[in-house]
């Protein structure tokens, strides 16, 4: 048995978590309050948008499973013991190719299927417009197409679990209906949809918004617009960049405030690129400069070519940007994106008992640009 101790970050009390064969088999509290030496202890963090990390990338154009297997301890490495794999738009050969490995990997490695728990597909059914494209390939954007993801599914054995869709496409509300029917969440993003077909939607089953307030147009109207209509609808639990680059500190604060600590979760959006030394690289066939302080940008551009700090920066920068207590930072990016996630993972983001032994200690005080790492515990180490 090993036994883990370290201060509750929503009362600073001394927790003491016993693993036992990969798994949670107590969580007790203490009366006493922890001191300062004693590293905060929480679930291992969960991140829902994960396209590649230190020089690991899941939409390469040869996609591997040692890489697939190097993301994954990449990834431990700063406190991410499970995430979702994001493929963006490309051609169908090229999403079936990264599907199959990424199948693959989980077979063959027991430590890539525990912390893999699904893939997320952002595309190809989004909006070509400039703004609300992102840097998504033209070439391979289209409308929604329900034989290829039935197609998705039979080479990965069902392991897509989001598509992130935009609803201004005709029979959108359909399409998005029968992707629900069968087992996959869909959220909405890169759109430049109506309020009206953002509702309609959600009625017909989506239960996400895609990194909101990202992948927009450089202006909008005051009202209505499509970011609004997201955030009003109760039923999209909202994904939010905390990196202080994709959203400034007054868009985060006021989308957090409306959607609720309950409805929101963080995430990392994070690429290939990230967590290397600052520079410039090539990224999505662009010359991108990766800054210091974690900003992608277009070379010789102020705009914004993808996202390069992990979600344990991303909590530690929420707590910056919007004056959070720990506690409500740790809860963005464990038990809420775990939430998310409850159908494959009951447990994911909690410690509890029975529930698989991801657990992180780490050091942080407020002003801290980062959760400073101290011990990775996994229900299923790496080999």
């Amino acid at each position: 048995m090993t036994t883990v101790l370290g201060r509750d970050p929503r009362s600073g009390r001394v927790i003491r978590v016993d693993i036992e064969r990969g798994f949670i088999a107590s969580v007790e509290t203490s009366s006493d309050t922890a001191g300062p030496d004693l590293p905060w202890i929480s679930a291992g963090l969960v991140d829902l948008q994960v396209n590649g990390y230190e020089g690991h990338d899941v939409n390469g154009p040869e996609p591997r499973v040692d890489e697939v297997e190097s993301l994954v301890l990449a990834l431990r490495s700063v406190g991410v013991t499970s995430f979702v794999p994001t493929i963006v738009t490309a051609s169908q050969d090229q999403i079936l190719a990264r599907l199959e490995v990424l199948a693959e990997a989980r077979i063959r490695d027991s430590a890539v299927a525990a912390a893999i728990p699904t893939v997320h597909l952002e595309g190809p059914y989004i909006s070509d417009q400039d703004g609300p494209r992102g840097i998504h390939d033209p070439a391979h954007i289209r409308a929604p197409d329900l034989s290829e993801v039935r197609q998705w599914q039979r080479v990965s054995a069902g392991l897509v679990g989001i598509l992130t869709v935009s609803p201004h496409w005709p029979a959108a509300t359909e399409f998005v209906r029968a992707v629900v029917g069968l087992g996959v969440q869909v959220a909405i993003g890169h759109t430049h949809a109506s309020n009206a077909q953002i509702h309609a939607a959600a009625d017909a089953g989506a239960t996400l918004a895609t990194h909101l307030g990202n992948a927009t147009h450089a202006q909008l109207p005051r009202h209505p617009n499509y970011v609004w209509a997201q955030l009003a609808d109760v039923r999209l639990r909202v994904g939010l960049i905390a990196d202080g680059h994709h959203l400034d500190a007054d868009t985060f604060v006021a989308m957090l405030r409306a959607a609720g600590t309950d409805r929101a979760h963080l995430v990392s959006d994070s690429v290939a690129i990230g967590g290397l030394p600052p520079g410039r690289y090539e990224m999505f066939g662009a010359d991108v400069e990766l800054s210091r302080d974690g900003r992608i940008s277009r070379l010789g551009t102020p705009f914004l070519a993808g996202a390069a700090l992990s979600l344990n920066h991303c909590v530690a920068r929420s707590v910056r940007l919007a004056g959070l207590q720990l506690r409500d930072a740790i809860r963005l990016a464990t038990a809420n994106p775990g939430h998310v996630l409850r159908g494959t993972r009951p447990h994911l983001g909690r410690l509890r008992v029975g529930a698989p032994a991801d657990v992180i200690t780490f050091d942080f005080e407020a002003g801290d640009d980062e959760l400073r790492i101290r011990e990775v515990f996994t229900g299923v180490p790496a080999r």
